[in-house]
């Protein structure tokens, strides 16, 4: 069986405690990140339920002028 050391104990801790500090930066980024595309995804939805109105719109007039 191993013998752990105190020093190499601490530089474990150590270890762990930076790569946690890491972790946590990396989720708050993907975080945010995910936040952005959800937004300009409900922006795009919005921008093509918009085109796809006018689409109607426009459709609906060209069928009033082929009935005149």
């Amino acid at each position: 069986m191993p013998t752990v050391t105190w020093e190499a104990l601490e530089k474990r801790v150590e270890e762990l405690i930076t790569l946690t500090d890491t972790l946590s930066r990396e989720n708050r980024a993907l975080k945010t990140q995910q936040m952005n595309w959800s937004t300009e995804r409900a922006r795009l939805i919005e921008k093509n339920e918009l085109a796809k109105s006018r689409v109607e719109a426009m459709i609906s007039r060209l069928k009033a002028l082929e009935q005149d």
